[in-house]
């Protein structure tokens, strides 16, 4: 009769804790702190950033439809909102999965540096941002976005740069602080573009999506020892070009970066608690 008993209330707190854990996971107030996301999506970027009371601003969507599954990953199924969409620049491996995010979220505005881009695909992305009246804005430098303690400063494109004929000059530079952390998300700017940045900014950086998926172009030795990241994230994927560059590598461990690869790490999820940083990996 009492090991009766004991089976009983081993099932009543079995189904009091499977309630609790589902609690947490359907109702629970959303977490406080900053985080960032850097989304395994092949060859290409791809970035999730959700802030206090669950405001989410995604940075690129990849070349494809990849961004779908990675965004169901790291968010709950039935979220169908993004605040912000912001796109680096115009090209196909940094716009691409837009096209699917746009047909499957509704989005809060969508920010540019307001250049279209050369591809045909481009006006697939155009159609469906008028399609849906998602207001657009082209973002631009000295321009800032602001919410709570989380401040976003566009570094990047000057009017010089917009009348370039490469897009990845076209590209936004953001620097985004939060609880006194500091992250860069530049794009594809070369070195050359990134040495001016840093000679006219302050950018001692905690976090930086590392330019160019790593490409020997760009993470000069000289631009890293001026902005000393602590952590470096190469979003990269099978590709043809080279990248991640072993020099590139080797300048990121030469400042003391800790390196992260989407293509090694799969995922990676910075969460941001002062100036506190854990590092939580898919491949783990």
């Amino acid at each position: 009769m009492k090991s009766d008993n004991w089976f009983i209330l081993l099932i009543l707190f079995l189904v009091i804790f499977d309630g609790f854990v589902w609690y947490q996971i359907l109702f629970a107030r959303p977490n406080q702190n900053a985080e960032l996301y850097f989304l395994d999506v092949g060859q290409g970027d791809g970035e999730l950033i959700v802030l206090s009371n669950n405001v989410k601003i995604l940075i690129d969507g990849g070349p494809n439809n990849k961004i779908l599954e990675e965004l169901n990953y790291v968010s709950r199924p039935t979220d169908r909102y993004i605040d912000l969409v912001i796109l680096s620049h115009p090209q196909a491996d940094h716009f691409g999965g837009l096209i699917d995010v746009l047909k499957r979220y509704k989005v809060g505005a969508f920010i540019s540096p307001g250049r279209s881009g050369l591809a045909q695909s481009f006006k697939d992305l155009e159609k469906i941002i008028q399609e849906n009246k998602i207001p657009t804005i082209a973002l631009g430098e000295g321009d800032k976005i602001n919410y709570l303690n989380a401040h976003f400063d566009i570094l990047l494109p000057s009017l010089n740069l917009l009348q370039s004929a490469e897009p990845n000059d076209w590209g936004l530079a953001i620097k985004i602080t939060s609880g006194g952390t500091k992250a860069l998300f530049a794009g594809d700017i070369d070195s050359k573009t990134e040495e001016s940045l840093a000679l006219k900014h302050d950018l001692d950086i905690d976090v930086l999506k590392v330019n160019h998926h790593g490409s020997r172009f760009s993470s000069s030795k000289n631009f890293l020892e001026k902005i000393t990241p602590k952590i470096a994230v190469i979003e990269v994927g099978r590709n043809s070009y080279g990248h991640p560059a072993e020099q590139t590598l080797k300048n990121l461990a030469s400042v003391g970066s800790q390196i992260f690869r989407t293509d090694r790490d799969g995922t990676i999820k910075l969460l941001i608690n002062n100036q506190k940083i854990a590092i939580f990996t898919r491949k783990q």
